[in-house]
């Protein structure tokens, strides 16, 4: 009678060994180091190295306005947006870890603010991020080989002498072509670069044309040019989804609309604040794990020892999720986190009165644990609900640290639906429901 029950159980315990085995750290033993596990497949990969952010793990603060002296005000919204794709790449290219870039707008003011935690040469990300992004579009050396024209790769190209600078603008559109379905990418040229566009395509035409941004080439393979452009205006196919076109769009303006980028402000933060503050959140994450088992023991007796060892696998569960995401933990984070313990408990506390409800009537103690958890269930859902929604919210219109906050209490807030709901009810039903069924 209890087959099933007890093969969740097993299931329960494989996802919980996983989940401590995905939560190891590095570990020293005799003087060797044993690295934590990796995830390494074609199509994931993940170094399960928890993610810090700039407040633990130290860094540089850099608030930066843009010039928009030079971009029409319908543009002005777009070029930001530009700059930001391209500062995140830049400051990626420098293999640090988990950027916190943001944009903040007011009626005349655009401003990037960038966190980059844990880097070490804060003058060379400063000049980096700085620098004018520059789009150049190529074409094939007149000396490249005949295969080039149909397996071109990049040692084949040369500069057109077409650049970011004659090109207006870049939009992302639906495809109005029945034979080349999906999204489309638009490109305006002036009037200077449209005699350049003209005499390119004439001379190539049915050859490829390539676009580099900051000598990175984008959309490869290329393009290739199908027919003489004389009007200046250009159109890119290739099946593209809707964010594909919108990430192309955005890339080929952030050389299209030159944004120069001054530095307001830059704060340094040392790891020293950051080793206290883990240090601190740790002991307060500690102290919220020892105190709730302790009140579930006291006031549950049985039934409080099978809530404490759920709550143990919630803990694993969520780190594993932290590091599998992976989810870059701020001290706003872990407050989210710490909060989550306390909430974690909420629905068993409510399924428990419950089931004591049932046994102070007299049921027997098999209906009592399956009328408890049935009643209990709508206050359950409604009040997970009614928080996910606000944590919805602030994730949407929250910035930095809020949006961490929000998103460690929504994974904690879900994955504390599933300890109560299927684990301490898997373990209710194996060691204490003697008649099931």
């Amino acid at each position: 009678m209890l087959k099933k029950p007890r093969r969740i159980l097993f299931l329960i315990l494989i996802l919980t060994v996983a989940a401590f085995y995905l939560d190891l750290p590095i570990i020293k033993f005799k003087g060797v180091e044993l690295s934590h596990p990796k995830i390494n497949t074609r199509i994931f990969k993940r170094d399960l190295e928890p993610k810090l952010g700039l407040d633990l793990a130290g860094g540089v603060q850099l608030t930066m306005s843009a010039d928009m002296t030079n971009i029409e005000p319908q543009d002005r919204d777009t070029a930001l947006g530009s700059a930001k794709d391209i500062v995140e790449n830049r400051i990626n290219s420098l293999g640090v870890a988990e950027p916190v870039i943001q944009t903040a707008k007011t009626q005349s003011q655009y401003r990037l603010i960038v966190e980059i935690p844990g880097i070490s040469d804060i003058d060379q990300a400063v000049s980096i991020v700085k620098k004018t992004a520059h789009l150049e579009f190529q074409i094939i050396k007149a000396d490249a080989p005949p295969e080039a024209t149909y397996a071109a790769t990049p040692e084949y190209f040369e500069a057109s002498g077409l650049t970011g600078k004659d090109l207006k603008r870049a939009t992302a559109a639906p495809s109005q072509d029945p034979q080349s379905p999906g999204y489309v990418v638009n490109l305006e040229f002036n009037s200077e670069g449209a005699k350049k566009l003209e005499e390119i395509t004439t001379n190539n035409l049915e050859k490829p044309m390539a676009m580099y941004l900051d000598d990175q080439p984008i959309s490869w393979p290329p393009p290739i040019i199908k027919a003489v452009i004389t009007d200046g205006n250009a159109q890119i196919t290739g099946g593209f989804t809707s964010q594909q076109a919108k990430q192309l769009a955005i890339q080929l303006n952030a050389g299209a609309l030159p944004v120069p980028l001054n530095i307001e402000s830059q704060t340094r933060i040392g790891p020293t604040i950051g080793t206290d503050s883990i240090q601190k959140s740790l002991f307060a994450t500690a102290v919220g794990l020892v105190s709730v088992a302790i009140f579930m023991i006291v006031c549950y007796r049985v039934l409080g020892i099978f809530a404490v060892a759920a709550l143990c696998i919630y803990t694993l569960i969520v780190f594993a999720i932290f590091k599998i995401i992976p989810v870059t933990l701020t001290l706003a984070g872990i407050a989210g986190f710490v909060l989550s313990i306390g909430m974690a408990v909420d629905a068993n506390i409510l399924i428990f009165e419950r089931i004591k409800e049932e046994l102070r009537w007299g049921k027997p103690k098999h209906d009592a644990f399956f009328t408890g958890f049935d009643r209990a269930w709508s206050s359950i859902r409604d009040s997970n609900v009614s928080s996910l929604i606000t944590t919805a919210i602030l994730f949407n219109f929250g910035t930095g640290s809020i949006r961490g906050f929000a998103l460690t209490l929504a994974i904690g807030i879900l994955v504390s639906m599933f300890s109560a709901i299927t684990v301490t009810r898997t373990f209710i039903r194996v060691f204490w429901v003697r008649k099931i069924e």
